[in-house]
Formats: C-alpha cells, sequence, structure tokens
C-alpha cells in the first residue's frame, strides 16, 4: 500500500480513531525494538563456565547389582 494511500485513508477517519492508530503504531514500533534487541548466543559464550568431573564416565556404584 502506498504512503499516499495510507494517508488519505487515514485523514478521513475522526479523531478518536487516529489516537487509536498512533498508539497502535508506537506498540508496533516498541514490540519491533524488543525483537531486534534479542540476540543469538555466540559459540563459545559460556568457555569456562561449565565443569564436568574427571570421573564424569565412570560407572555409577549404586547401579553396579545392576550391571
Amino acid at each position: 500500500m502506498e504512503q499516499v494511500q495510507l494517508f488519505t485513508k487515514i485523514s478521513y477517519l475522526p479523531a478518536e480513531l487516529k489516537t487509536q492508530i498512533n498508539d497502535f503504531v508506537d506498540f508496533l514500533l516498541s514490540k519491533r525494538k524488543k525483537e531486534e534487541k534479542k540476540k543469538q548466543p555466540k559459540y563459545g559464550c559460556a568457555k569456562g563456565q561449565i565443569y564436568m568431573s574427571p570421573d564424569f564416565d565412570e560407572p555409577i556404584e549404586d547401579f553396579k547389582e545392576y550391571m
């Protein structure tokens, strides 16, 4: 839709509806800003924050009777 057509349609509306349109446009703009702020985590960003014990792959003693 052309901007001129949109402006023409809006200009025919009463003032109450124009304020609703203004509020809706503000809502859409704020929603878009929130979506832009969401960033994907970069690969390796948690490096050094996770610790795995050296005996991680060892069998668990509680399950010895099942094995």
